[in-house]
């Protein structure tokens, strides 16, 4: 049986009867690609292959025109950078203006907000010393560069001051008024003796509380001399000066009469121009300088004995010297608002309140009242902090 089946597979009968026998399977054509064979594309009739020659120019053009271009964008940069330099410088110095202003700060305290017309109340407060960049000067020059307004009320509230403080902000006062043509009237707070007296000269009128103390018309210069306690202590000076005079006013030896001589001449000096800066302020004693003699001894004064004695006009509020100094300048109380300024502190400032203004002492006032000078100050007023 084993041969039967093995004939029948081979001549490809099945083995099996009665099973039909599968077609052999048809043969697979292979696969042709598009690609398999490029095609070359047939020139066309109006191309021209371009020269080498004509290549080499077109890149000498192209790489010309970009030289140029680069040239021009040098040179508008440039121009640029210049012009922008320029336009930054004034922009920086109008940005310094504008800043230098914004160290003070406005303050709208009564009056008519919508406004645009000012009058201004310009303070003077604790001890006064000189400071072209302090608080006070800063006031004065916002005023200055302030075209609203219309009018000034300076509150004085000072026990007075070194004589170039004093001096120096009267100038600016003076100075402030001639060039605005501004009506000044002076509110005197609790204090305004001797330095306080004297930057008060610039007002047209002054107004001073009921319980203002004023006057103390003098020149005082404060000298110690710790010479006896130094020798007790074991400790000596020996300055190398220049001249004789040159140590005069040092605690740490006695005055000589010729010293004292000299001091005298400077305080005489100061107190002669005192008196004059008074008479120029003050209608009432400009050609009485008897009478003006009789009151600047040192004296301090009490509102109505000042009003009495023609040191001051009236006694009043400052609301009274702010509607005066309105009127004035011819404002009606609905045409302006009453401003006052206030400096603008810095983070270690407004956390320390180094620098705030009704501060009396502070460091800088310590060390100059511990140096020899002339003050026009009302002594044992005790400068405090509040």
């Amino acid at each position: 049986m084993s041969e039967n089946t093995s004939e029948n597979i081979s001549d490809g009968s099945s083995p099996f009867p009665g099973t039909p026998i599968p077609p052999p399977p048809r043969p697979i054509p292979p696969r042709t690609y598009a690609f398999s064979e490029p095609r070359t594309p047939s020139p066309s009739p109006h191309y021209q292959q371009p020269s080498r020659s004509s290549g080499c120019g077109q890149a000498a053009v192209l790489g010309l025109v970009i030289l140029f271009l680069f040239g021009a964008m040098g040179v508008c940069t440039l121009v640029g950078t210049i012009f922008l330099v320029s336009v930054a410088n004034e922009a920086f110095e109008e940005l310094s203006s504008e800043m230098q202003e914004k160290t003070v700060t406005e303050k709208v305290i009564s009056g008519n907000r919508d406004a645009d017309n000012k009058v201004v109340v310009i303070n003077i407060e604790g001890v006064i010393t000189s400071n072209a960049d302090g608080f006070i000067a800063k006031q004065i020059r916002r005023v200055l560069s302030d075209s609203k307004v219309k009018a000034v009320v300076l509150r004085v509230d000072s026990p007075g001051g070194t004589m170039a403080g004093s001096d120096y902000y009267l100038h600016l006062l003076k100075k402030m008024k001639r060039e605005r043509r501004l009506p000044v009237v002076v509110s005197m707070g609790f204090i305004a003796a001797s330095g306080g007296y004297y930057v008060s000269m610039v007002g047209d009128e002054i107004y001073a509380e009921p319980s203002t103390i004023t006057g103390s018309i003098g020149v005082i210069a404060s000298l110690f001399d710790a010479s006896e306690l130094f020798k007790k202590v074991g400790v000596k000076s020996t300055p190398i000066t220049s001249g004789e005079h040159k140590a005069m006013g040092s605690f740490m030896k006695p005055m000589t009469e010729e010293e004292q001589a000299i001091w005298q001449h400077l305080i005489d000096d100061n107190f002669d121009r005192f008196k004059q800066i008074i008479r120029e302020g003050r209608k009432e004693f400009a050609n009485d300088r008897e009478a003006l003699d009789k009151l600047a001894t040192g004296q301090i004064y009490t509102a109505n004995a000042a009003v009495e004695n023609g040191l001051i006009d009236k006694i009043g509020f400052i609301d009274e010297a702010v509607d005066r100094a309105g009127k004035m300048a011819n404002l009606e109380e609905r045409e302006y608002k009453v401003v006052q300024y206030k400096p603008k502190l810095s983070f270690m400032e407004t956390l320390l309140e180094s620098r705030a203004p009704n501060k009396l002492l502070n460091d800088k006032t310590l060390s100059e009242m511990t140096t020899p000078k002339v003050y026009l100050i009302c002594p044992y007023v005790v400068p405090i902090v509040p």
